[in-house]
């Protein structure tokens, strides 16, 4: 593995490198600062499961078809140019065209 770098050290040789380190630099949490306190073995779990169930793509919605349309390139510039969540609004502009010009 290109880049990676190998720890051939023991728990206790790292065990007392972090001891020998001047306080100031202790990497162990001084108790005062909660923003600084590391995460419980419970903790680090439940984040960890909750990023597995994230992975992916997001679940569809059952009420939308893909299509290949073919759109003028100044009409799609500009939606596109409006930001993200461009495609979903130009669904409300086609549905609002759909309302205003149904037949009956």
């Amino acid at each position: 593995m290109s880049g990676s770098k190998v720890n051939e050290m023991s728990r206790a040789q790292v065990a007392a490198a972090v001891r020998a380190l001047p306080k100031d630099r202790h990497l162990v949490w001084d108790g005062e600062d909660e923003v600084d306190r590391p995460l419980s073995r419970e903790e680090m779990k439940a984040g960890m499961q909750a990023a597995a169930r994230r992975r992916g793509r997001p679940a569809g919605s059952a009420t939308k078809e893909q299509v290949a349309i073919r759109i003028d390139h100044e009409v799609l510039a500009a939606f596109r140019a409006s930001g993200p969540g461009w495609q979903t609004r130009m669904n409300d502009a086609l549905k609002e065209w759909l309302e205003t010009h149904r037949a009956g």
